[in-house]
């Protein structure tokens, strides 16, 4: 039997899953290493601690090994946009976090060398305001790339510190909003208006690239050796391939963020597109055609603020007793980064028609997701010309069956909620693949 290692890290947590194809053809998966994750204040800015980072990484690897002492191979995914600057071999400080403020002047000047009509016809990015071009330009502002060599994305770093291998990947890579939609490289007129530096964007690597082996002193560390290749590092790119979907059909990778799109075997650079906020990122030999909605991270903000000792289930079931029917713009900047999620919403409502009761904060929550949800899908519907009559759900919202049950009832639309760990199916399937190994799950 072959055991393959899937590291998913998310920005609250990560996990490291093994994986294995039983006798009936069906995979196993096993979590065998959690560990936490979020984003840290430095000098005013959000920022990653990226060496507590590795160091996780480097310790669930070692757990793994202690179970299962022969793994074929490991991948990393994590969230997209964000990178590590290197001069050579030495990442530079600090890894800002993509929910800092840090690139509302950087916006107003990238749109002026290039109207952002102009940008989303060449990369098919929805706007973000954190979006890898915005903070790219930020830094070239404040120096920040002088004598830098290349920069990497997070899962990218992650394993160029296992393997001493540096490549970037093609999924992760389209988050930029700097790859060229049509040629899946990087679209150098972007580079070169903007006025970066171009040696920094190299060739792109596709999902199942082999990088290499641990190096000698983490082998050593960990009690093994296995080989370590490109996934689709960004995490949604590798849910979206751990869908045990029939056909094509819309799906939500629902987590910190909710992902709601389709497969698309073509891009969409269309005004309708840009103007509903669509977004076309790398898949796993498709396009997936979708659009961010604000998720859970509204949830997980208001639960460590007003009840951090109560489950996520009892929270749902309190708020399916509450009468509060309020809801509120999910999408509304101010939920991106505030001192207080329960602050942020009061000032959604008018004075004296918000929520009560902390139950009411999370029913408000829950209600405005599903809210969320059935704009994307009509919009999307709009986009793509078509009608659907199913969603797929998978990650860890997927499991919140009042969550569901809202959603169900606001888009009017079959769901169909996978409480799988998609994200590392899709991690693993990929690794997988390439040693000729197929499953079902």
């Amino acid at each position: 039997m072959k055991y393959y290692l899937a590291i998913d890290i998310g920005a609250s947590s990560g996990r490291h899953i093994i994986g294995y194809v039983g006798e009936d053809g069906r995979l196993v998966t096993e979590e065998l290493y959690r560990f936490p994750n979020g984003m840290q204040k430095e000098d005013g800015h959000l920022v990653w601690d990226t060496e507590a980072l590795l160091q996780s990484v480097v310790e669930g690897i070692k757990v793994s090994f202690a179970k299962y002492p022969r793994i074929e191979s490991l991948s990393i995914d994590t969230w997209g946009v964000d990178y590590v600057l290197m001069k050579g071999d030495e990442p530079q400080k600090p890894t800002f976090a993509y929910r800092d403020d840090r690139t509302a002047p950087a916006i107003e000047a990238v749109h002026k060398l290039l109207p952002f009509d102009k940008l989303f016809d060449k990369a098919g990015i929805q706007f973000q305001p954190f979006n890898t071009v915005y903070q790219l330009y930020d830094d070239l502002t404040h120096g920040r790339l002088a004598g830098v060599t290349d920069f990497l994305m997070m899962p990218e770093y992650l394993m160029y510190r296992l393997t001493g291998v540096k490549k970037k990947e093609y999924t992760d890579a389209t988050t930029m909003g700097m790859v060229n939609a049509a040629t899946r490289s990087f679209d150098m007129d972007i580079v070169r208006t903007l006025g970066l530096p171009e040696h920094l964007f190299t060739a792109l690597s596709e999902p199942g690239t082999l990088l290499g082996e641990l190096k000698p002193e983490y082998a050593a560390y960990c009690g093994g050796n296995t080989k370590v290749r490109l996934c689709a590092t960004h995490d949604t790119a590798s849910a979206v391939e751990g869908i045990p979907m029939q056909g094509n059909a819309p799906y939500v990778s629902s987590g910190t963020w909710s992902i709601l799109g389709i497969k698309s075997a073509v891009p969409h650079t269309d005004a309708v597109s840009r103007e509903r906020s669509y977004s076309n990122e790398g898949g796993v030999g498709y396009v997936r055609y979708q659009t961010n909605i604000m998720g859970l991270w509204i949830v997980q903000s208001l639960q460590k603020e007003l009840c951090p000792d109560v489950s996520f289930g009892e929270i749902a079931e309190n708020a399916r007793a509450s009468a509060f029917e309020g809801i509120f713009d999910v999408n509304d900047a101010r939920f991106m980064a505030p001192d207080s999620m329960k602050a942020a919403i009061d000032s959604a409502f008018a004075e004296g028609c918000g929520p009560k009761t902390v139950a009411d904060y999370f029913a408000c929550a829950y209600r405005s997701l599903a809210e969320g949800y059935r704009v994307a899908i009509e919009n999307l519907e709009a986009c793509a010309g078509e009608k659907f009559d199913s969603l797929y759900i998978v990650g860890g919202g997927a499991k919140n069956t009042y969550l569901n049950e809202l959603t169900e009832a606001a888009i009017g639309r079959k769901v169909l909620a996978f409480p799988i760990e998609a994200t590392a199916i899709g991690n693993l399937k990929v690794q997988m693949r390439e040693d000729g190994i197929s499953f079902t799950v």
